[in-house]
Order: structure tokens, then C-alpha cells, then sequence
């Protein structure tokens, strides 16, 4: 008897941590060149809390990061990948950062866009 009635709690714990959990996968673009990018702007993505997966491509300078949606949202990874110097659509990387990259991985920035994006930047850090 008290093994069934464990099962059934463990069961229903079981489907409630389910049901709060939700993954969720989000597409973006971040600007970066080659392997070193690759790794560094993954490496950054996977220090949010609740970052699941991240993978850029460096032919499309594409990301796709899965996440746990009730411990994180999409912008704290992209602040993530910006401190440590590549541009999102979201977050500039500030201009000190980026200049420490090493010479292959700094890539053309879009003065007209990062403009916009620096004041977003920084309306978000405060």
C-alpha cells in the first residue's frame, strides 16, 4: 500500500515540475567571425541561469538557444553575449569590450544601428 501511494505522489510531483518547466527556443542573429567567436558567444549564452542549449553558426550568424522560460528570458542572453563583445539585435557590445577582441574576430558594426542599439543597451543595464 505504501508503495503505491509513493508512486503516486512521486507521479504527480513528477507531472507538475513538468508542467511548470517550459522550454522555449528563440532564433537571433549575432555578429562574429570564426571559431573563437563560436565559442565565446556559446559559452556566454550557457552562463544565464536556465540556458539549456546554444548554438551559433558561424556561416549565418545565426544563434539558436533553448531555455527554461519561468528561470530566464531571451534578453538576459542577449546582454550575456554582448559583455563579452558580439553584437545581437537586441544589445551592443560596448565599444571597450569589442576592442579587446582578438583581430579575427571583429567583425564590420553598423554605426546608424549600434547607435540605437547602445541606448537600448544601456535603458536595459539600469
Amino acid at each position: 500500500m505504501k508503495a503505491k501511494l509513493f508512486g503516486l505522489v512521486s507521479l504527480f510531483l513528477f507531472g507538475a515540475t513538468t508542467l511548470f518547466a517550459q522550454a522555449k527556443t528563440e532564433k537571433f542573429e549575432v555578429k562574429g567571425n570564426c571559431g573563437m567567436c563560436e565559442t565565446r558567444i556559446e559559452k556566454a549564452a550557457k552562463t544565464v541561469d536556465g540556458v539549456k542549449t546554444a548554438d551559433w553558426n558561424k556561416e549565418t550568424k545565426m544563434m539558436e538557444v533553448t531555455f527554461d522560460d519561468v528561470k530566464t528570458d531571451v534578453h538576459k542572453v542577449h546582454m550575456a553575449i554582448a559583455k563579452v563583445g558580439h553584437d545581437t539585435d537586441m544589445h551592443k557590445a560596448k565599444d571597450e569590450v569589442y576592442n579587446k577582441l582578438p583581430g579575427c574576430c571583429k567583425y564590420e558594426r553598423s554605426a546608424e544601428k549600434s547607435g540605437k542599439m547602445e541606448k537600448m543597451h544601456e535603458e536595459n543595464m539600469n
